[in-house]
């Protein structure tokens, strides 16, 4: 597979990415970001990319790969408003995906959302968020993630709670529901582009199934 990643310095990008690094099904992974990542070896392509509601200017990265996975976004604790929020979790993914789609028609989109994300929810981060995977599936076909507690490490923009109650995060490991490491996602998104998914939503427990799978498929590093 050639993977196309956006985000990938973030807790759930690293871990996404980290995923894609160890595994044998992938070939290579171009990953967007506005600050280039440290050498990770040659299947790694930083691109630095500043403007996400314009890709023109690196159209050709978006070409000839068979997954894009969108893994940016920030905490609603961290912007200034709703309009903010919209920007980055549903327009910079649907310009994302516009761009994926143009040039690699046949790729699949995965969008990761958040666990509780619902249209009629009344937290705006939910409600945008679903509202964003509505018009990815109806447009694109993509598959969306809704992963609840995320064990990963954290980025320099990670909020401050999350450094504070990562460590009790593994308490949770046993419930299915409710925990996921980072590079699971990035396992369970590998998986579903080689099972071919799309339009689906997955809640929590689902993306560990399809984790497992991956692991039961090519080992642990995938």
């Amino acid at each position: 597979m050639k993977i196309l990643l956006f985000g990938a310095s973030g807790t759930a990008g690293g871990g996404v990415l980290g995923a894609c690094l160890a595994s044998p099904r992938v070939e290579s992974v171009r990953a967007v970001t506005r600050r280039p990542l440290p050498d990770a070896g040659a299947r790694l392509e930083s691109i630095t990319h500043h403007d996400f509601l314009d890709f023109t200017a690196i159209a050709t990265a978006f070409a000839r790969v068979d997954a894009g996975l969108f893994c940016l976004g920030k905490s609603v604790t961290q912007v200034g408003d709703e309009a903010e929020y919209r920007r980055i979790t549903r327009d910079f993914a649907m310009a994302a995906a516009r761009t994926l789609h143009t040039a690699s028609p046949a790729a699949v989109f995965h969008y990761v959302s958040g666990h509780g994300a619902a249209l009629d929810s009344s937290r705006m981060w939910a409600r945008v968020k679903a509202e964003a995977e509505s018009e990815l599936i109806d447009t694109f076909g993509a598959v969306c993630w809704r992963p609840a507690a995320i064990d990963g490490e954290p980025s320099p923009s990670s909020p401050g709670a999350y450094r504070f109650i990562r460590p009790l995060y593994p308490l949770l490991r046993r419930f299915r529901g409710l925990y996921i490491t980072a590079e699971d996602i990035g396992r369970a998104m590998l998986q579903a582009t080689a099972e071919k998914q799309r339009a689906v939503i997955l809640e929590n427990a689902a993306i560990r199934d399809l984790a497992d799978r991956s692991v039961e498929r090519t080992g642990p590093a995938a």
